[in-house]
Formats: structure tokens, sequence, C-alpha cells
């Protein structure tokens, strides 16, 4: 049952965004009904840590239950650590797939909760486009990832004492342990503008997604890409 948090929410909002999750082509491919039988949810490691359920996912979106999929939209799909442990399912469904297209609804919609959600990511988004890897040890700051575990916590408050026993690049780079080459970044970059992630992340952060076309469009056109 669905809890009255969004209740000032108007039933027309919900229903767009439910219709935007049904028309996606991937819809019917990760859908075909749910037997209740409990596997998807037994394989869930998310499903340990969290008030978490693959199984609701496909339930909701079966039965068309359009108040608890906009709650879900907003309290649960980045639960999902997208293992996808759940496509056993002897039925076939893919509940991962699915908050895949929920998680892209939401972001495409700019949800506020998407944003509080996604906010500690987008210097990961940001070192991902301009050095082709992911996350420096500056940045596992325990507000930003509190999913992260009590290891986060630990490396956050122990950060002077990691400067003096590393070398203090390390805390701010992965250039010392992983180098990507410019042409692999610039096709990167690619991917994401020519199918529209650059555009999701504009609904996220603009000022992100500002700074890194001004840097990546200059990358490319130095690496003779043309995006028009």
């Amino acid at each position: 049952m669905p809890s009255d948090r969004y209740q000032e929410v108007p039933l027309e909002d919900k229903l767009r965004l439910f219709e935007q999750v049904k028309a996606d082509p991937r819809f019917d491919d990760y859908l075909y009904g749910c037997y209740e039988c409990g596997i998807c949810v037994a394989a869930c490691p998310s499903a340990r840590f969290y008030d978490f359920s693959p199984r609701k996912i496909a339930q909701t979106l079966a039965r068309e239950d359009v108040e608890l999929f906009y709650e879900q939209l907003n309290d649960d799909i980045w639960n999902c650590s997208q293992c996808f442990s759940c496509v056993r399912c002897p039925r076939k469904n893919n509940p991962g797939g699915l908050i895949t297209i929920m998680r892209e609804v939401a972001v495409k919609n700019g949800l506020r909760s998407t944003k509080q959600a996604l906010a500690g990511y987008t210097r990961i988004i940001y070192k991902i486009m301009t050095t082709g890897t992911q996350v420096s040890p500056d940045m596992l700051q325990e507000d930003a990832f509190p999913d992260w575990g009590p290891g986060v916590k630990e490396v956050a408050q122990n950060l002077a004492l990691w400067r003096r026993a590393l070398p203090p690049e390390t805390l701010h780079t992965t250039g010392l342990s992983w180098d990507v080459e410019e042409r692999t970044k610039q096709e990167l970059y690619l991917i994401w503008k020519m199918t529209g992630a650059l555009d999701m992340i504009a609904q996220l952060d603009e000022g992100l997604h500002d700074i890194m076309e001004e840097v990546m469009e200059e990358a490319l056109e130095e690496g003779g890409w043309s995006t028009h």
C-alpha cells in the first residue's frame, strides 16, 4: 500500500511519469508478470541492507498501481545496486531493467528526490568525463556517500593521516594509478552526448553540465571529432 507522503502531487503528474516508463521499448521485454516466488528478493544484495524489494517493483508496474509507483520512483529505485542478480526470475522478469527505466525517467524529469540521491555523484561524473575513471580518495566524504558503509567515514575523518602516509597528489587524482588515453575519453564523451546522457546530466546539475560541455567540446575539436 502506498503511503500518504505524495498526496500533494497531482494524479495526472504521476500518470504522466508512469506512461513514460511503460512506453519505453524495453518495458515489455522486462515485465511478464510475477509469481511472487521471492527468488529475486532472495538474490538481491540490496534487499539485505535496505527496505527494498525488486519483487515489489515488478508487482507495482504489472498492476499499474500509479500511486505506489510514484512512491517507489522517489524512495526506492536508488537503493538498487544494478547487479541484476534478480534476472534469475523463473518468469523471466527483469526488475533491475525496470528500475533502470524508472531511473532514466526520474532523471529526465528532474525529480527533486533524484537530485538529492545523486548529489554526491556529480564529482564522480565529472571525474569520469575528464579522467576516464572514477573516484579519488579525497572524494570519499560521509555526507556524500552515506550508503557506502562505515569505511567512508573512517577515510573522511583521517584524511590528514593519509596525506602524511601517501604522496599528496594521490589524494585528488587518479592519474598516477590509471592513465586513460585522451582518445578513449573523447569516445566516451561522444557516447554520452549522442545517447542523450549529457542532456540528462543537465537535469541534475546544470552547472556541471555546462562545465563538462565546455571542457569536452574543446577536447573533441582538438581531436578532430564532429558532434553535428
